[in-house]
């Protein structure tokens, strides 16, 4: 057995009555709880079909239960490890005979959410972002258990969320399915009407295990309560510092009132952090400790001092990315494996310029995010479709994206044909001399753009055609911040800087496409492919040597929409999760210049108390 300690054997130990063990980063949660599993088997004589374990994710189900089978060297076991979907959908098989081909799809459900807009309407050139809020919102409105006539919709308006929704809801039920949202609700409907169903869980799930336990939503609390009782003998275990997932209905304040809903409740500290030197895990702490709703918990290191927190300001976006380019092959050089660094973003776009760059050196490296490509954000593509409109590109529908993009007031109905004829569109106008001076206006700009190098022409669609004036209405229009529609075309101005023709940069678009793809193909293949690229929230759980935290600024962290008290909490929590991930060597850039626009560090970093930053 380990050498254990004082937290965790009283984790280990544990047998009836509910317990709230506190995990902090690199704590040996894991471990300890595979023990307690074993303990609770030959030491509390527990039937082991009595045991059930519940995680957040397949992967982490799966690695707890071989850890658990081979601590176990192939004893007869019969534990239930599942996710909080899987063990829902199992009770909800029993009683209503649902199959897997009954369970709708995220893409099914993507595609029903985007027929219903359409039909209703409802178009955007982001229609793919709003889609996903819809999902987003349905989502959360099932798990803090909302009804509809109360829930507030920030992406649709309440009216229009509402029909929305009720068409969604009608037409999977008519296909006799359920999406992943409607697990958990059923199942609790289902508990609360038959009493008889939930005696005999109850009976066979005596003792609930239950992990990363801040990242739990109302309905799953108010489920677990159900199997929990009368016995209530549930062990749960996790950190209110790493609660992260607030977007995704995440509520960590269930863990922090759990004592009120159990006085009984016995508590535990994993205190004893074996991943972060000392200085890192000081410095986390340093951080973390300005957060006003949480545990106060003292964590040390069991490590000692290894090097300081690396502060690294930079001029610009270019300057930071050279400079961690340097410092992987210095690190590379002294022995530290590409697997065993990771440069950390807040979101995934601020992915695109590191990743750009990893492709020019031809550094093997994995994204555990999408990186969006920034080709394919309909920005983009409105200055693509300008340029290729110059360049004489006629066709009906090219023209039809842009035509009103500034408004210029023409009406669709005009363009019958599958090309485009400028005369042709001017003599349609008839008397209406002032829409024909619109068109030959259009006409003039398009000769002057034919004639441009790339990064004038991104300058001349945004500034005299007045393409960022129409972004401006359109963001107003559509309850979105204009700047970060203005910062995509910053990122384009800047990329398109290093092409001296249009047919050049046409080219290097299409390689970097192909580039990207076959990167994120050869990452899903083999996940140790190299250095890792990762946002905050997908970092959680993982751990390297040496960690890059990238752009620490202000608004981008904390993120610009976190205003309320309890956002920026969170926005701390990433930071500190962030920080966390790093063994040894963690070096935080911030940048004075983020795409022409002057951001301030990051408050967090002077939460850190950095004493001597490079």
């Amino acid at each position: 057995m380990p050498d254990f300690n004082e937290g965790q054997l009283a984790a280990i130990h544990h047998v009836d009555g509910p317990m709230l063990a506190l995990a902090g980063p690199g704590s040996g949660k894991t471990t300890a709880m595979v023990y307690r599993i074993q303990y609770l088997i030959q030491e509390a004589k527990i039937s082991s079909s009595r045991i059930l374990v519940i995680t957040f994710t397949r992967v982490s189900a799966r690695e707890m239960e071989q850890r658990f089978l081979k601590l176990m060297k192939g004893s007869e076991c019969h534990c239930t490890f599942g996710t909080f979907h899987s063990v829902f959908f199992s009770i909800l098989k029993r009683a209503y005979g649902y199959q897997s081909g009954n369970i709708l799809t995220e893409e099914e459900k993507y595609n029903l959410i985007r027929d219903i807009l359409r039909k209703r309407n409802i178009e955007a050139d982001d229609e793919e972002e709003i889609i996903g809020s819809v999902i987003r919102e349905m989502g959360l409105m099932k798990g803090d258990m909302i009804d509809l006539q109360h829930f507030y919709s920030s992406c649709l308006g309440e009216e229009v969320f509402r029909e929305v929704y009720r068409e969604y809801e009608r037409k999977v039920s008519e296909a006799g399915k359920l999406d992943f949202d409607d697990m958990m609700v059923y199942c609790y409907e289902l508990l609360k009407a038959r009493p008889d169903i939930l005696a005999k869980l109850q009976k066979q799930y005596a003792y609930i295990l239950v992990d990363e336990f801040q990242d739990i939503n109302k309905i799953q609390y108010e489920i677990t309560k159900l199997l929990a009782a009368p016995g209530n003998n549930l062990f749960i275990v996790g950190d209110d510092d790493q609660s992260i997932y607030g977007f995704r209905g995440a509520r960590p304040e269930i863990m922090l009132n759990f004592k009120k809903d159990y006085p009984n409740a016995v508590e535990t500290l994993l205190d004893v952090n074996y991943r972060c030197s000392r200085n890192i895990t000081e410095g986390a702490l340093r951080l973390i400790a300005n957060n006003r709703i949480r545990f106060d918990k003292r964590i040390v290191s069991s490590r000692g001092y290894v090097e300081p927190i690396q502060v690294h300001h930079m001029k610009n976006i270019a300057q930071e990315n050279e400079h961690v380019l340097d410092m992987i092959q210095k690190y590379r050089d002294e022995g530290v494996s590409l697997q065993d660094m990771a440069v950390i973003v807040r979101t995934n776009v601020q992915a695109r310029p590191i990743v750009n760059k990893l492709m020019e050196y031809n550094i093997p490296f994995q994204v555990r995010d999408k990186v969006p490509c920034i080709y394919d954000h309909f920005t983009v593509r409105n200055i693509f479709d300008y340029i290729r409109l110059a360049l004489g590109n006629r066709e009906r529908g090219l023209f039809l994206r842009i035509m009103n993009k500034p408004n210029r007031y023409i009406s669709r109905e005009l363009l019958s044909e599958p090309y485009v004829d400028f005369e042709e569109l001017k003599k349609a106008f008839g008397k209406k001399d002032w829409m024909a001076d619109r068109i030959e206006q259009l006409a003039y700009e398009m000769e002057i753009l034919a004639g441009l190098k790339p990064f004038a022409a991104v300058n001349f669609i945004r500034k005299a055609i007045g393409y960022d004036a129409y972004l401006e209405e359109y963001a107003k229009y559509r309850h979105m911040n204009v700047e970060d529609l203005l910062s995509v075309l910053d990122e384009l101005r800047e990329l398109a800087r290093q092409y001296e023709s249009y047919s050049d940069w046409f080219a290097g678009v299409e390689q970097y496409r192909k580039d990207l793809e076959e990167h994120t193909k050869m990452a899903g293949k083999n996940e140790q492919s190299g250095i890792t690229v990762t946002t905050m929230h997908s970092a959680k759980g993982l751990e390297f040597d040496a960690v890059f935290l990238l752009e620490a600024n202000e608004e981008l962290t904390p993120y610009k929409k976190a205003v309320k008290p309890e956002e920026l909490e969170e926005e701390r929590r990433m930071f500190y999760v962030a920080m966390t991930r790093a063994k040894n060597h963690l070096h935080i850039y911030e940048v004075k210049e983020y795409y022409n626009k002057e951001l301030p560090p990051s408050r967090f970093l002077d939460e850190v108390l950095v004493e001597e930053p490079l």
